[in-house]
């Protein structure tokens, strides 16, 4: 097995449950010890927590034949964030993998759109993803070796309606992929981010009205939640070692790999600008490359394979 996780220990949060718990189960698999997080909450993030998911998980894992614990910490918590690392050294010496699944939604418009509505999401996607991240970094650095996944979206990469809270932590989530990878490559850590596509909850509880709406929702229960978990333990295995910086999409059985922003047009003038001389000139020189208003499904037209 060329992407083997054997002796290596995995720290997967939002475990209990679709793209999560799919992940678990194959790091299993391939031979990890898992620390299954899961707060076992709804999707707004704002009721009582249950293990009983994340239990659920590692009761599969215990059965097949693998080790696991299970952690019902939020991410959202800096110290439930140790507390989460800290279970994994505690139960299995070490920490080599840490996949930033957990997520939120409180979709709504932006003009509509609460101050708690933002902040929730932002706290357990982008702040959350930090606080896992930033509580493995220093046994990462100690032993010299250690691989990140977080979940991004396409909301982010490209956009989408009634997410600018989701969107917003999501594009946070690749940015901060891309600076845990420059910080931390001279220890050989490697951080990457992966779109997944997949039928959740998350997607369940996306609002279909229209024929158009409700012809992409049942493209999108075609989207096999477990499909995204074999590239990210490819990742997270020492098979994936020279991969970091990058930003990966997974549809069922196709692989993106993502560009990232860099300059297409550049206008220059001796003179320096003025406002006048900016309408007048630059904003005609770049209108033909301007990126158009589209949403994620805009670009993903075709049925998964």
């Amino acid at each position: 097995m060329v992407a083997n996780m054997t002796g290596k220990v995995a720290l997967v949060t939002g475990a209990g449950r679709g793209v999560g718990r799919g992940i678990a189960l194959e790091m299993a698999a391939a031979g990890a010890a898992v620390v299954v997080n899961d707060l076992g909450s709804s999707l707004k993030g704002d009721d009582g927590a249950d293990t009983s998911p994340a239990q659920q998980v590692v009761d599969e894992i215990v059965q097949a034949g693998g080790r696991a614990v299970a952690n019902g910490d939020s991410v959202a918590s800096y110290e439930g964030a140790h507390e989460m690392v800290r279970a994994a050294i505690d139960n299995f010496g070490r920490i080599d993998a840490v996949v930033n699944n957990a997520g939120n939604l409180r979709d709504t418009l932006f003009h509509k759109m609460e101050e708690d509505d933002f902040d929730a999401v932002i706290a357990v996607h982008l702040k959350g993803s930090f606080n896992v991240s930033r509580a493995a970094a220093s046994f990462f650095k100690e032993q010299g070796s250690g691989a990140y996944v977080h979940m991004t979206s396409t909301s982010g990469l490209v956009g989408n309606f009634g997410q600018a809270n989701y969107s917003a932590a999501k594009l946070g989530v690749a940015g901060l992929s891309k600076s845990i990878a420059l910080d931390m490559a001279r220890f050989g850590v490697r951080s990457n981010a992966v779109a997944p596509f997949a039928w959740t909850r998350m997607v369940d509880s996306i609002p279909a009205t229209t024929p158009e709406q409700i012809k992409r929702i049942e493209g999108l229960k075609k989207l096999v939640p477990e499909k995204i978990a074999p590239f990210v333990v490819a990742l997270c295995s020492d098979a994936g070692a020279k991969v970091s910086g990058q930003i990966f999409g997974v549809r069922n059985n196709e692989i993106y790999l993502f560009s990232q922003p860099r300059p297409i047009r550049t206008a220059h003038t001796s003179d320096g600008w003025t406002p006048d001389s900016v309408a007048e000139r630059v904003f005609p020189m770049f209108e033909k490359d301007f990126y158009p208003l589209h949403r994620s499904g805009d670009v993903f037209t075709w049925d998964p394979v």
